[in-house]
């Protein structure tokens, strides 16, 4: 009976039979067919294979029972309704194999174009044009050259090289320049370039061209390039891609005919208007390869202005049914207008706040689908720096914009030595002619791309759009020498080595580094762009969904900050507290040789002396803290790190004092700074004598930190005041420990703030896994945990986060084992379980425990929808993420419809 179940599946769907919410079945690009053909707009007849369909092929290398029938099936379908057959020789029936995973993946995966041409189909392809030979055989060795790269793994460069030779031979750079003889002659030359890698003839049974074109469309799902993409786009690795298989149309089959790409918005700024590219007599990768120069789509009024009003008609109307900007992909044959495919369009992130905010403008969504639409990387990126272009900058050349931002570095021109001075540290910009799929790494390696050919569809740009890289296309006064590794522009010549700088957003190219300034929406944060009195649209988006934001998050949002200019920016920037207050930072600089009295200290009195010394030090740190924290909780972590990091390492200090022995000096107090170190060495320091095992080994030292905390407060208050301190305190294990600590804190306190009104919290860092499996117990003690991620997760895994990063983590992100990075991204299903239990046992032991996190996932804007979920108070991150964490909290509380676990 399973044996029948499995025949039985349905793995092939007509277009027809789809429709745009069937993405995990149909693949974006199957199921927006299947929409646009049940809207009635021109999409050439197919079929689409389905997600499961691949999936069953990864898992057993071949096709699942009932497929090849259902293939055939829908095929005699096709042929019967387009009247002809599948590579009939007098009347031939053409389809493209293309790939189409849920997410767009673009360029990711292979897509074969003609399939169906052989030796004596091209004839009759010829006679259906009308006898146009240059057409057909134009179209041969574009199937040659796709199939034997795609399905047979030919070296795609040997394919180019010939061309080249053939463009060479007549004279011309412009493969429109070759005529139907020379095409004819280069198939020949494909042919033979195809037997010399496979073994074997290009195969002539259609079907057969099929079958292999659809097996490796499945197999591209785990080629080492769509494997990257989904990394770096935190993409699931089992969704697997549908197939689909789709009547040919032709874009290049004379000036009456051509290909383009449209955006119903300017997907870099968002600015309503006519937005894409065309290219008459050509076929769709022509366009997206940007192996030519496209024009602007405006232009296809002039050359055919029936298909151009059409196609306006019909963006609108895409628009209008999506709700959103949508990214169009068409073909005119001989003026009749085809549509290949729709989809939401990728956007830079200044365009996903605009669109959003026009969209609500234009009652086709609400702020809440607004907010849905865009996240906290995307405003991330608005924060970062733009070019300060008031000195002598002047651009030597100018391409198209095609992902903006501000970027220098150092130029090289393949995606290997990218890859290589990235890993150095270096920034660099890569540099080519056009990128493929190939070039993945570097660009991902890069911190901008810059092409000499094509447009804002080009690969390079919609790739680069949808990592946020900065782009710079189709700057055509560059020559781009590979080999040579150079380009030359307006007489000068740059080498790999040289810096540029090129802006994504105007599309100028400039020699050497130009310097930088604020983005205008981190001056929007700061205060000094007020967004209801300027002419921005960005920045005005974006305090309208801010504004939306922070009134629906339940999230509170504090920062992690050690300093009053920390503060002070963080509470511009909107935060409401601080979260965590490091008080390790404020023993470094002139402060150390205070440090090492203390830890010098052999005699109760000069210990004393130490701390007495660095209580005022404190006190002062802390009331600058509550003065620009004025109102707001801060919560002061109490020293964590082990001593010995505030004293010079072992291996140094041996050295100098061998080398002063040896001259004779007085090393008497070098000689018991060694001592010293060595009795407090470590094998692994954070496993050992840190946090509360410090405050608990050297009497005062915690005591003369709650003093300092206690007294600032005070004195703040008798200042005007309001300062709500809350002492947490580091690593504890066992409420054994947080009640030593606390009934000394107590004392102190309750002598130091008398009836000044102030009220000081004494809570606990959660980063023990003991300690998240005790929450109930240290509850009792404690009136608020903080989760201390950052270590949480290194003992949760078993990790020093100071080593494993570099030494493995990249060979556990290729193999899968991670999606990404445990420090990066909370891990939910091990230290995220440690934090709900915690903070359900904590919460039911003491019902008003207020909870938050301090560790950098604080400021993840994954992990930030987790500790909604959970139902922490609050997130705390450093005082630049303060902005996406707001977003991202108010983010949470849409997609959950407003639930959490409270």
């Amino acid at each position: 009976m399973a044996a029948q179940e499995t025949v039985d599946h349905k793995y092939v769907y007509d277009f027809s039979e789809g429709n745009k919410d069937l993405k995990d079945l149909l693949g974006g690009k199957g199921a927006n067919l299947a929409e646009m053909t049940n809207l009635g707009l021109p999409v050439p007849p197919g079929f689409t294979i389905t997600t499961e369909a691949c999936q069953a092929y990864l898992a057993t290398g071949r096709q699942p029972d009932g497929l090849a029938g259902q293939i055939e099936a829908h095929l005699e379908s096709l042929e019967r309704a387009m009247g002809k057959r599948l590579g009939d020789p007098q009347d031939p029936l053409l389809v493209s194999v293309r790939s189409g995973a849920k997410f767009s993946m673009p360029g990711m995966m292979e897509t074969v174009l003609n399939v169906g041409l052989n030796d004596q189909s091209v004839v009759g392809l010829s006679a259906q044009a009308g006898g146009n030979d240059r057409f057909a055989w134009d179209s041969y060795r574009r199937l040659i050259q796709m199939f034997g790269k795609t399905v047979c793994e030919v070296p795609g460069e040997e394919f180019e090289h010939a061309l080249d030779e053939a463009k060479s031979a007549k004279g011309t750079h412009n493969d429109l320049d070759l005529d139907a003889d020379d095409l004819r002659g280069l198939v020949d030359a494909y042919k033979k370039i195809f037997l010399k890698h496979t073994g074997r003839e290009f195969p002539q049974q259609p079907r057969e061209q099929l079958d292999l074109a659809i097996r490796a469309v499945f197999e591209s799902w785990n080629a080492e390039r769509a494997i990257l993409y989904r990394r770096q786009e935190r993409i699931p690795t089992d969704l697997g891609t549908a197939v689909n298989v789709v009547t040919m149309v032709f874009g290049n089959l004379g000036p009456d005919s051509g290909t383009g790409v449209a955006f119903t918005r300017d997907p870099a700024s968002g600015a309503q208007g006519i937005y894409g590219d065309y290219l008459a007599n050509a076929q769709g990768e022509d366009v997206v390869a940007g192996i030519r120069n496209t024009v602007p789509l405006q232009e296809l009024e002039q050359l055919d202005k029936t298909s151009y009003d059409q196609l306006l008609g019909i963006m609108a109307r895409l628009e209008e049914h999506y709700k959103d900007l949508c990214d169009i992909e068409f073909t005119i044959e001989r003026g009749k207008l085809w549509m290949l495919q729709t989809r939401v369009g990728k956007r830079t992130a200044a365009a996903a706040f605009v669109i959003a905010g026009q969209l609500v403008d234009e009652g086709l969504i609400d702020l809440d689908e607004a907010l849905h639409r865009v996240n906290g990387a995307q405003l991330a990126q608005l924060m970062f720096p733009r070019f300060q272009l008031d000195h002598d900058f002047q651009p030597v050349a100018k391409g198209i914009g095609a992902s903006p931002g501000a970027a220098s570095g150092t130029v090289v021109f393949t995606s290997a030595r990218a890859v290589e001075l990235a890993a150095e540290g270096k920034s660099v910009i890569l540099v080519r002619r056009e990128t493929n799929p190939d070039d993945l790494n570097g660009m991902i390696a890069a911190q901008g791309i810059l092409t000499s050919r094509g447009g804002k569809t080009s690969h390079a740009a919609v790739v680069a759009r949808g990592m946020g890289k900065t782009c710079v296309s189709g700057a055509d006064a560059i020559e781009v020498n590979v080999p040579a590794k150079r380009f030359t522009v307006a007489g000068r010549t740059v080498s790999e080595g040289d810096v540029v700088s090129i802006d994504g957003t105007t599309g100028k190219v400039y020699l050497g580094e130009v310097p930088v300034m604020p983005s205008e929406v981190v001056q929007y944060f700061e205060g000094s762009l007020d967004p209801e009195h300027i002419d921005n649209a960005l920045v005005r988006a974006v305090h309208r969904i801010m504004t939306h934001a922070d009134g629906k998050r339940r999230l509170a949002v504090r920062t992690n900050a050690d300093t009053g200019a920390d503060a002070a920016r963080a509470r511009r920037f909107g935060a409401e507290g601080i979260g965590l207050c490091r008080t390790e930072h404020m023993f470094l600089g002139d402060r150390r040789e205070l440090v090492e009295r203390l830890i010098l200290a052999r005699a109760p009195g000069e210990r004393e002396a130490a701390l007495e010394a660095l209580l005022p030090l404190q006190r002062a740190d802390f009331e600058e803290i509550f003065r620009e924290m004025d109102g707001l909780p801060v919560t002061v972590r109490l020293i964590d790190p082990p001593l010995h990091e505030f004293l010079p390492p072992l291996e140094q200090l041996a050295v100098n004092v061998a080398v002063a022995q040896e001259r004779g000096e007085d090393v008497a107090k070098e000689e018991a700074l060694l001592a010293a170190v060595r009795r407090m060495h470590e094998e692994n320091p954070m496993l050992g004598l840190r946090g509360v095992r410090l405050g608990l080994v050297i009497p005062g030292l915690f005591a003369m930190q709650v003093r300092a905390i206690a007294e600032a407060a005070v004195a703040c208050a008798r200042g005007g005041g309001v300062a709500k301190p809350e002492i947490m305190v580091p690593l504890v294990g066992a409420v054994q420990e947080l009640e030593t600590v606390r009934a000394e804190a107590e004392k102190i306190i309750a002598e130091v703030v008398g009836d000044s009104g102030v009220e000081v919290l004494i809570g606990t860092m959660i980063e023990v896994p003991r300690a998240a499996l005790t929450a109930g117990q240290i509850a009792e003690a404690a009136e608020f945990f903080s989760f201390g991620t950052n270590d949480l997760t290194q003992m949760g895994w078993g990790f020093s986060r100071d080593d494993v990063e570099g030494a493995f983590f990249w060979r556990y992100l290729e193999l899968g084992i991670f999606g990404i990075s445990p420090f990066e991204s909370i891990d939910r299903d091990g230290v995220g379980r440690l934090v709900r239990i915690a903070a359900e046992e904590g919460r039911a032991a003491r019902p008003g425990l207020k909870l938050g996190v301090c560790g950098e996932h604080g400021g993840d804007p994954d992990s930030v929808h987790f500790f909604h979920e959970v139902g922490l108070d609050y997130v705390s991150c450093s005082p630049f993420r303060v902005p996406v964490a707001r977003l991202e909290a108010g983010r949470a509380v849409v997609e959950t419809g407003g639930s959490d676990s409270r």
